[in-house]
């Protein structure tokens, strides 16, 4: 019987050393499971800020394309309308002009493959997002704010304003 004793309580033992590791082994689960979850959470809080980080970049990168772009094309309707300028001189003391003709066809091409126009001013009411004021003149016969005369043409790329137009408006008299 005291074998029977030792072998019961030698069972008794590994049953509580089972237990033991057991208890010990679900106490490293459970911390490897947090351990998991704090990892996973900084994991996709890293991953979300890397997506906003380059969202960021991506529409920067955009404006300032977009800008460089506008900056070249005002540069371009500059020369453009200095060609303008240089056909109607030209013209009016009757110098052949073909040869600027055809140089302004080209860059009016230009302009169209790009979508750039001219903003139409005569008879529109004066808006400051596209027109410059340079000057009023009363008019009775007009409503206030009608743009009566352009001084120098305005143009526009899709929604973006490359230049305001400079115009003259109207303004009733007192």
């Amino acid at each position: 019987m005291s074998e029977d004793k030792e072998v019961h309580e030698e069972m008794i033992e590994q049953i509580e050393d089972v237990n033991e590791n057991s208890e010990e082994i679900s106490n490293k689960i459970k911390k490897l499971q947090e351990e998991n979850s704090e990892l996973k959470d900084k994991w996709q809080r890293a991953l979300a800020d890397y997506q906003n980080l380059e969202r960021r970049t991506q529409t920067e990168i955009s404006q300032r394309v977009s800008e460089k772009t506008n900056n070249l094309l005002l540069n371009f309707l500059n020369i453009y309308e200095d060609f303008l300028r240089a056909e109607n001189s030209l013209s009016k003391e009757k110098i052949n002009t073909n040869g600027i003709q055809a140089v302004i066809k080209n860059m009016e091409s230009l302009l169209s493959e790009n979508n750039i126009k001219p903003i139409d001013v005569i008879g529109e009411i004066f808006d400051p997002q596209i027109h410059e004021a340079v000057s009023m003149v009363e008019d009775d016969s007009l409503d206030d704010g009608t743009i009566t005369q352009e001084v120098s043409k305005g143009y526009i790329s899709g929604k973006a304003i490359l230049k305001p137009s400079k115009v003259i408006v109207s303004k009733k008299k007192n």
